[in-house]
């Protein structure tokens, strides 16, 4: 990552109204901060990412007792010119009323890179922006970099750049192309008046709203506002626009469980508070900054709060992570196995400093410059220890995991039809071979020879592609038949998660061990530093800014 000017993206999410934190340090985890002030920070979360993409979907908004909703919208005209309206209501449900267009329309896109996660995405846009093609990045299923729309707008400037591309023999670049004979549309009735809508804001009297997808699906409670907006794949996206501490109240306890120890709590409510706030241009490409699910974190607003999580909340109130003054990619998962890994070992892009491997031990217990996991012989002799680690008896800590030949080519083939791979109509996997390892174990390269020929799987490709890993840090072992014919391979091996980070088990262990929130959080982050948010921080320096 390079280090360039302040991006706006600061003053972009900090809001005008400042609040003031005394922080003491007998209060915060021992940390002596001074009396520091910091501004509010309002999230945009999209908590429903795909609304309209199902005919029949649905959405009931509902206000709190003893409040209401406040809808302002503007009705969909022609023209455009339509006023905007308020009305007040108890309860609105939004539909999906298809629109019959006049004449077809053809959309295309010129996708220039399929990716399983944001990261990857993220260092494949920057070399294509290194290239001088301007670039965006979208998720309508899997991370995608797509040539920028309002640039690259007419068939003609497509084709150009397409065939200029194709032409310097860089691969996996196509035009995606689909007709549409109708748009989705919002509607939304109150008494006996029906709305369809360009835009529709909702907000209560107490911040507090109730969301439910569908008729049977989980009611939802937000606290701030909600908003309805159309989104890059032709659908739309619910907003809940909230304070940062507020949406945290529906993450920590999802995240690190609500009966966490306190310090792993604490420590937890510090990375998801520093990862959100770094990770605001995620969905730029929909005008939203986070997702509520696993591809961000989770969150599930406040209808699960816990007593726990909103004291680590309450007691870290407005503190970050931060290396060089910069918010730390605060990257965390559920299990290590042992040993956490750089950035490199599973995306690509530049490592950072204070993500590097750790063995996941209270006490050393391996030695990592003398015996590298990157030597299979080490790899598999410290897959085999079971004591001693911080995870030791959690249930994904060590795992063995056998699956059929036939349940192999299935996997490999959907995915390889999924990323437009040329071997997608492959009929049998012949062998399958970890190649190349990181000095972390973590898998770097893993060839799979198929009948029509090998096919090359890189770091966090590979839990894509087949089922059982649960991560990258695993061995191979073939499974034969009485015929000595090859039946499968049994996939051994630890960890659940992309082990870069923190370890949220391994974090429990060092809490109930006696260590701070700080000391948790300086074994997994080596270098990094808690500070209170404030101006002087930057949030994220991009590549290209």
């Amino acid at each position: 990552m390079s280090h360039k000017s302040l991006t706006s993206l600061v003053c972009h999410n900090l809001l005008a109204n400042q609040w003031s934190i005394l922080f003491s340090s007998m209060l915060l985890l021992g940390v002596n901060i001074p009396y520091s002030a910091a501004q509010g920070v309002e999230l945009r979360v999209g908590v429903v990412q795909r609304f309209g993409e199902e005919g029949d979907d649905k959405l009931i908004i509902s206000s709190t007792e003893g409040d209401s909703l406040n809808l302002r919208f503007r009705e969909r005209g022609e023209d455009g010119n339509n006023p905007v309206r308020n009305l007040a209501t108890n309860q609105v449900t939004l539909t999906i009323a298809p629109k019959a267009l006049e004449e077809r329309k053809i959309q295309e896109i010129v996708i220039l890179g399929d990716h399983a996660t944001f990261e990857t995405a993220e260092d494949d846009a920057n070399r294509w922006r290194n290239l001088g093609i301007e670039v965006e990045i979208t998720q309508p299923g899997r991370w995608q970099v797509w040539a920028k729309r309002d640039v690259y707008n007419t068939p003609l400037l497509k084709r150009l750049l397409l065939n200029s591309i194709k032409a310097s023999d860089m691969e996996g670049v196509y035009i995606e192309t689909e007709v549409l004979l109708e748009i989705p549309e919002v509607a939304f009735s109150v008494g006996n008046s029906s709305y369809t809508v360009d835009y529709l804001d909702i907000l209560t009297n107490k911040n507090l709203v109730r969301v439910r997808e569908g008729n049977d699906g989980p009611v939802r409670l937000y606290g701030g506002r909600l908003n309805i907006q159309p989104n890059a794949y032709g659908n739309y996206t619910l907003v809940n626009r909230v304070d940062i501490e507020t949406y945290l109240r529906g993450v920590v306890p999802h995240e690190i469980g609500a009966n966490a120890p306190r310090a792993a709590a604490e420590a937890q409510t510090i990375i998801a508070r520093t990862y959100a706030l770094r990770n605001t241009r995620r969905f730029e490409a929909d005008n939203y900054e986070m997702c509520a699910t696993t591809h961000c974190q989770v969150y599930y607003g406040l209808a699960q709060t816990s007593n726990l999580s909103d004291r680590a909340i309450a007691s870290t109130r407005g503190l970050v992570l931060t290396y060089d003054d910069e918010l730390v990619d605060a990257l965390y998962f559920s299990t290590s196995g042992g040993i956490t890994s750089a950035f490199s070992d599973t995306w690509n892009g530049e490592d950072r400093s204070y993500l590097q491997p750790v063995i996941d031990a209270p006490t050393p217990i391996w030695n990592l410059e003398q015996n590298p996991l990157s030597v299979e012989a080490n790899f598999r002799r410290f897959i085999s220890l079971d004591r001693g680690f911080n995870e030791v008896g959690r249930r994904l800590f060590r795992w063995n995991r056998p699956r059929a030949l036939d349940d192999l080519n299935n996997d490999l083939r959907k995915y390889l039809e999924r990323i437009r791979h040329p071997l997608a109509e492959f009929t049998t996997i012949k062998k399958m071979e970890v190649t190349q390892r990181s000095i972390s174990g973590r898998i770097l390269v893993m060839e799979v020879e198929t009948d029509l020929g090998m096919v090359k799987l890189e770091k966090n490709e590979v839990r894509s592609a087949f089922e059982p890993p649960v991560s990258t840090l695993f061995y191979l072992e073939p499974i034969y038949t009485n015929g000595n014919q090859l039946d499968g391979y049994r996939f051994v091996g630890g960890g659940f998660g992309h082990g870069v980070g923190l370890s949220q088990f391994g974090s429990y262990n060092l809490a109930s061990r006696g260590y701070s929130a700080q000391q948790i959080l300086e074994f997994y982050y080596p270098e990094a530093t808690i500070q209170p948010l404030n101006t002087s921080i930057v949030w994220w320096q991009g590549a290209n800014n």
